[in-house]
């Protein structure tokens, strides 16, 4: 297999004659052993080579230090001359420095390709058979990092436009303040934005395709959501990995996810993030109507995954909006006794109204309870059997703590510390985020959308998206949203006054997030504009990623002849970004040989799919600048290089 790495240890290798080969075959286990013994003329050999060197040593006090482990390791991957897919095993287990979990009690997954940078998107053509793309293209990190290094470079921004409430208009420079929304691979996008907002974002809310242990003959989705399990655990690695890179240390990151993947990301997460920065798992009732009995799963449920970036002691996940300073006037024993409460004191996790005074499971109310924004809008008395002493709890509250009072008709919380932090009671509908919480439901993102003339399914309500977004943000709090779909999180966060960030690579993004976008800036009153008052304006700038091979494709697509095919497929070889995977030579001999439809979908296939992108380093190249318009090239001047300048 042709990487640079392998070329260059086998040019070292080799010049040895035949001391690390055995009948033309490299014998690693020698070339191993003396890695392991320090030999010194293998050692000096490889620092001798300027690529092994820069990338296999590291510089200490003025001496070169050669990293002999990662060589080791590069040399003992599992069939590594054959293909430079991965070093793990072909199954999935639960394991831990390399032993399986009935033999440790830390754990991590490993799966294969776990090494591994998946090149393939969303879009079902990176997976369709059809089109012959029966390779998942893997990229390993250690044996590919020069064509990692270019893969994850930045690139350029094409088809500028800004939205406001004048409509749309070309843009030639992007200020900071700029939402942003982009059209591409959102990986390749999220690396592209990483030295820009490395650290600054707040919170990040993926709804990404789900794993389903199922595969199903036809795809109810746009996108491609029938993943192998290890595909599908590095599509979500590889992309939560720079997420994390893009969190701010007080960030936090919510992740949506059916039963069938949802123990399967945990633990990824849990890798990912670090097990001691999980929150919690919110679990979101997604539909009014019950589930079918026959399902052994709880098909009406989806779940929500909570990490925070850094974990912070002080940050509160449970109650909402607080900042009383006034504590409760309170008389507690462990025997009947009775609690008094100031107004707005109490946050009450019930819907607004007045509950009338009277006996209710563990809890008499001895005045009449008016609820008001969620609060208590009346000073009130109430009895109970409470389990804390007075002294306890008078401690608590003069500590900043807060306690809950249960009922299964409601859940009350005194909360005295300051902030904004997360809510829901988990003893109320069953700990569901539901109408008990206001958050809705997929009937009624349903029926908001089609209010809207806009055609999505399965699109997140606003509401649940506004109730994670409420607790854990401030006004003009920079918001990632890198499966944005239809557009929840971004018109949630217009709503909301938060600054947002959107990616998507399907086209439904021209024909139904941008539309819905506009409909927000114009003033729409569904989901939760009237909740906040929403009454229209703000902006947001429209960008793509620049393709590169796109002449190519589209040229292979328009022809008609099979001898313009065939010219196609010399000018490819010459001039375009070509699979190293494909044997040039076989394919020429053999061309000739498809039918019309097959030459297409080959040539298809020839060209390296990742590579679609111009880099922002060609960007001054002669045969890319005449690809860029003017105001476009301003602005990636401007987006790329205005932090530098400061």
């Amino acid at each position: 297999m042709e990487t640079k790495i392998n070329n260059e240890l086998e040019k070292v290798f080799k010049s040895f004659d035949d001391k690390y080969y055995v009948d033309g075959v490299l014998n690693k286990a020698k070339i191993i052993e003396d890695l392991t013994s320090y030999n010194p003329d293998l050692l000096k050999t490889l620092l001798d080579n300027k690529y092994i060197k820069n990338n296999y040593s590291i510089e200490i006090n003025n001496n070169t230090i050669l990293k002999v482990n990662d060589l080791r390791l590069l040399l003992e991957m599992n069939n590594y001359w054959e293909s430079s897919y991965t070093k793990y095993l072909n199954k999935i287990g639960l394991t831990s420095n390399g032993r399986f979990l009935s033999e440790v009690s830390d754990v991590v997954l490993d799966f294969p390709f776990k090494d591994t940078i998946l090149k393939a998107s969303m879009s079902k053509e990176d997976t369709d058979e059809n089109d012959l793309n029966y390779d998942e293209p893997f990229l390993n990190e250690v044996i590919a990092k020069e064509e990692i290094d270019v893969l994850f470079d930045k690139k350029i921004l094409k088809n500028l436009k800004k939205y406001d409430e004048n409509g749309a208009h070309e843009i030639d420079v992007f200020n900071n303040e700029d939402n942003l929304i982009i059209k591409g691979n959102n990986l390749l996008a999220l690396h592209s934005l990483k030295e820009k907002y490395a650290g600054k974002v707040k919170f990040i809310y993926i709804d990404p395709p789900y794993y389903f242990s199922a595969v199903r003959s036809s795809d109810t989705f746009s996108y491609n959501s029938n993943f192998k399990l290890s595909s599908w655990l590095i599509f979500m690695k590889n992309r939560l990995e720079v997420a994390r890179d893009l969190l701010d240390d007080d960030g936090v990151i919510f992740i949506s996810i059916s039963e069938d993947g949802q123990a399967y990301l945990k633990v990824l997460m849990d890798e990912v993030f670090g097990k001691n920065n999980f929150v919690e798992t919110f679990i979101w009732k997604n539909s009014d109507n019950a589930s079918a009995l026959g399902n052994k799963s709880r098909s009406g449920l989806e779940y929500i995954h909570a990490y925070e970036k850094v974990k912070n002691p002080n940050k509160r996940w449970i109650g909402t909006e607080s900042g009383n300073e006034d504590a409760p006037l309170i008389n507690v024993s462990n025997k009947i006794s009775e609690l008094k409460f100031k107004e707005d004191i109490i946050r009450f996790n019930i819907p607004d109204g007045i509950y009338k005074a009277g006996s209710y499971p563990k809890v008499e109310l001895l005045d009449d309870l008016i609820v008001e924004n969620g609060r208590n809008k009346n000073s009130i008395r109430m009895k109970g059997k409470f389990k804390w002493s007075q002294d306890y709890l008078n401690n608590e509250v003069r500590n900043g703590g807060d306690f809950v009072i249960k009922s299964k008709l409601f859940s009350i919380r005194y909360q005295k510390s300051e902030g904004k932090h997360m809510a829901p009671e988990k003893l109320i509908n069953h700990s569901y985020l539901s109408k008990a919480f206001k958050v809705g439901s997929y009937e009624d993102s349903n029926t908001h959308l089609a209010d809207l003339g806009v055609d999505f399914t399965f699109s997140k309500p606003e509401s649940l998206i506004a109730f994670l977004m409420r607790a854990t943000t401030e006004e003009g709090n920079i918001v990632l949203d890198f499966f944005m779909g239809s557009g929840t999180t971004q018109a949630v966060s217009m709503k909301m006054n938060r600054r947002f960030i959107g990616i998507e690579q399907m086209d439904y993004i021209k024909s139904v997030s941008v539309p819905r976008l506009q409909k927000v800036i114009d003033g729409e009153q569904g989901g939760i504009s009237k909740d906040v008052n929403w009454h229209g304006g703000g902006s947001f700038v429209y960008a793509e990623l620049m393709e590169k091979n796109i002449g190519f494709i589209k040229s292979i697509y328009n022809t008609e002849k099979p001898g313009d095919l065939r010219n196609i497929l010399n000018h490819l070889i010459d001039n375009a970004e070509i699979d190293f995977k494909i044997d040039l030579l076989e394919l020429k001999k053999t061309f000739n040989e498809l039918s019309f439809d097959d030459q297409k979908k080959v040539l298809i296939k020839v060209i390296e799919k990742n590579q679609l992108y111009y880099n922002y380093s060609e960007i001054n190249d002669d045969n890319v600048r005449d690809l860029v318009s003017d105001s476009d090239y301003e602005f990636n001047k401007s987006f790329y290089e205005e932090d530098n300048n400061e």
